[in-house]
């Protein structure tokens, strides 16, 4: 334990030793060097933020923490502090102002997705029957629902005649990601809906079941599925997973409208993952799912990705 501490504060002198070196030699402080040799997206913002967590300075660690209306204040500071004229270095502040927005809005996501995540589905308040019940128009337009307590729900996957038990794990957020899915990428939510009942009907040919080998085509159960697709981006937003995707595709603050288009995007992959490993019965569910999680995280390890910029329900964002 105790060589650990002093490895730890060898390894900190030492880094601080390098800065001072860095910014004698360059004329540049730390930030300057990232913004000006990085290009914009989640590599320039994920060593800014670790420029400013790690660093010394008060001002600087709590900058990644300020209110989204004191980030341009806060980046007066950071040049005045670290002595940098803005008329000189007009770029520097535009280019710390987008990460700062980028670093503050991910801890404000996690935050409303906690929210939503922490309220429970209530059947007495009018407006969670209301997104309940368009949810339903959504996947089954030409089917209308006989009653509200109805056999039915399990037609788009529920486990009984009431949804509402359902939610128990992620709250209103899997009923908010659900009908996101339905409402916004209609087309896409009701065939993978079709699929997961009659997997054998997907866009698979049957050459390429045979080749595949995928000859069990075995469904699920698609909205309880999407309330676990729901648990996945809820962990990988939490863990920080997150940060590599939204940071390369939120020219600033990312929002619930981004994370709930993320969703989309991990049903629709999660949907070809589950037929082409073609599990022998719906009890592989869990190892399905730890696989695929593992394959999008590897996927999040690389600075450059951007999980969904392709994607239907993403045509609105800009790619930086």
């Amino acid at each position: 334990m105790l060589i650990q501490v002093c490895l730890y504060f060898y390894c900190t002198f030492l880094w601080r030793c390098l800065k001072f070196v860095m910014r004698k030699l360059t004329g540049r402080c730390e930030l300057q060097r990232i913004c000006y040799n990085t290009k914009p997206g989640a590599s320039r913002t994920m060593k800014i933020e670790t420029s400013l967590r790690g660093s010394k300075s008060k001002l600087l660690q709590t900058s990644v923490s300020v209110h989204l209306d004191a980030i341009e204040k806060t980046i007066e500071d950071i040049m005045e502090l670290k002595k940098i004229n803005p008329d000189i270095n007009p770029q520097l502040g535009i280019s710390l102002q987008a990460c700062l927005l980028q670093i503050v809005g991910y801890r404000n996501l996690i935050a409303d997705v906690e929210k939503l995540r922490r309220e429970p589905y209530d059947s007495d308040n009018p407006q969670h029957e209301e997104m309940l019940l368009k949810l339903w128009k959504f996947l089954k337009p030409d089917t209308p629902l006989a009653s509200r307590i109805s056999k039915q729900w399990c037609e788009i996957g529920f486990q009984g005649d009431d949804p509402k038990t359902d939610f128990r794990g992620m709250g209103l957020l899997g009923l908010y990601n659900l009908q996101y899915f339905a409402e916004r990428d209609a087309t896409a939510a009701q065939q993978v809906l079709s699929d997961s009942l009659h997997p054998k009907c997907s866009k698979f040919s049957k050459a390429e079941w045979q080749q595949k080998r995928m000859d069990k085509a075995i469904g699920y159960s698609f909205a309880i599925v999407g309330i676990n697709i729901t648990d996945l981006a809820y962990n990988l937003l939490v863990s920080g997973a997150l940060k590599t995707h939204f940071y390369n595709i939120a020219p600033e603050a990312p929002t619930l409208s981004h994370f709930q288009q993320t969703f989309c995007y991990l049903m629709h992959e999660f949907h070809k993952f589950w037929i082409e490993e073609d599990p022998m019965d719906i009890m592989e569910f869990n190892r399905v799912r730890e696989k695929f999680r593992k394959r999008i995280i590897k996927q999040l390890q690389n600075p450059d990705m951007a999980l969904c910029p392709h994607f239907a329900a993403s045509e609105g964002l800009i790619n930086i």
